[in-house]
């Protein structure tokens, strides 16, 4: 009986647990079957290979779907990451030749949207190269960029293309052009082999007033100051007949130019060229140095310059020179100090204080070929020297 019970009670426990009447679990059986239930519960149904690569990675690709959403929404980022490298002055010059020589060479055959894509895009780039070479609003030139922009131009036809291609060009474009091509001129001295080529087209332009204009308020002329010093004599000779005829040619431009750049321009022009080691740049600029004071329309200019007591040293150190020419010279200057009438104290006690060395020195100073006027001018000069208190 008891036994009956005991098995109608088992009976009764499967029957809770899940399984049906009749159903006899032993507490072994039931614990394996209950441990099989669970197990059968809580497993994932059986997958394929692709179908648990995808909930495997389902996490991860939530991830990048956010970031994905994050990008494409700024695309500002995107583009960062895909940013072009910017061009180099070099670039800039091929790609200027390369436009050049289609609008050259294609000019006929082009449809009209075309050329204007291409002329468009030429315009562009003359544009960057004149903020190369000049700077911007923004920021200043850069010496290196300038020198490798430069470069590329003398590796290639770009310059003769450049001046095939003015009339062609928009009026704008050509006004960049014309100062990219002067430019190009004024730096071909500092290519050896093309100096003297650059420097008689250079000499050619400058021959027109609007042209000279332009190179004296470049800041390019500057380099004159230099290019006139290289080692090269041919070179230096020819940049020294340049830097005349920029000075002496058109007269109410370099009388405007030298009243607005007074202070920089002699400056520069004493350290360098009057006191400049080299003999013949002494010579060539105490002789140009004469032409432009002399000159009636440098009259204001002249008397600033001889107003100044740093000049007047320089002036008779000159005087000094063994050399007769720039001494002759010096002396022609020279006397433009004494002659003034409305010397400063400082200039008078300069005068005064070295009347005696002065008084001696002209007095042996004899041309070697009879000048009557230098004679008389010598002797106004002394007069006026020996007359001082």
């Amino acid at each position: 009986m008891k036994s009956q019970k005991a098995i109608t009670f088992l009976c009764f426990v499967g029957f809770i647990k899940g399984g049906k009447i009749g159903d006899c679990v032993s507490k072994p059986a039931a614990a394996a079957a209950r441990k099989k239930e669970v197990v059968k519960r809580f497993s994932p149904p059986h997958q394929s290979p692709s179908a648990a690569a995808a909930v495997a990675t389902k996490g991860h690709s939530g991830l990048l779907s956010s970031k994905s959403g994050q990008l494409a929404g700024n695309p500002n980022r995107m583009k960062g990451l895909f940013k072009s490298k910017p061009r180099t002055p070099a670039d800039v010059v091929r790609q200027t030749r390369d436009l050049l020589i289609y609008v050259d060479q294609s000019s006929s055959s082009l449809s009209d949207s075309k050329r204007e894509e291409k002329m468009v895009e030429l315009a562009k780039n003359t544009r960057e190269l004149k903020s190369i070479l000049y700077g911007d609003s923004e920021s200043e030139p850069v010496s290196e960029a300038c020198a490798q922009l430069t470069q590329e131009f003398f590796r290639e036809n770009t310059l003769r293309l450049l001046i095939i291609c003015l009339p062609k060009l928009n009026l704008e474009t050509r006004k960049d052009a014309t100062q990219i091509f002067l430019d190009i001129l004024i730096a071909g001295y500092e290519n050896t082999d093309m100096a003297l080529h650059y420097g008689v087209m250079l000499k050619e332009c400058i021959r027109h007033q609007s042209v000279a204009r332009y190179v004296l308020e470049s800041p390019h002329v500057k380099k004159f100051f230099d290019y006139i010093q290289l080692p090269n004599f041919d070179i230096s000779a020819d940049a020294a007949a340049t830097f005349k005829e920029l000075l002496t040619r058109h007269k109410s431009t370099v009388a405007e130019f030298l009243s607005k750049n007074y202070d920089w321009f002699f400056a520069e022009f004493n350290l360098k060229l009057l006191e400049s080691t080299n003999y013949i740049t002494r010579r060539q600029s105490i002789k140009l140095l004469g032409d432009m004071l002399l000159d009636r329309s440098n009259a204001v200019v002249m008397t600033r310059y001889v107003s100044s007591r740093d000049n007047l040293r320089i002036l008779m150190n000159l005087l000094r020179e063994s050399s007769k020419s720039i001494q002759t010279e010096a002396f022609h200057v020279f006397k433009l100090f004494v002659a003034n009438q409305h010397k400063p104290p400082d200039i008078v006690s300069i005068l005064v204080a070295n009347r005696s060395k002065l008084l001696r020195l002209l007095a042996d100073f004899k041309l070697d070929k009879e000048d009557e006027q230098f004679e008389a001018d010598k002797a106004q000069v002394v007069k006026e020297i020996a007359s001082l208190e």
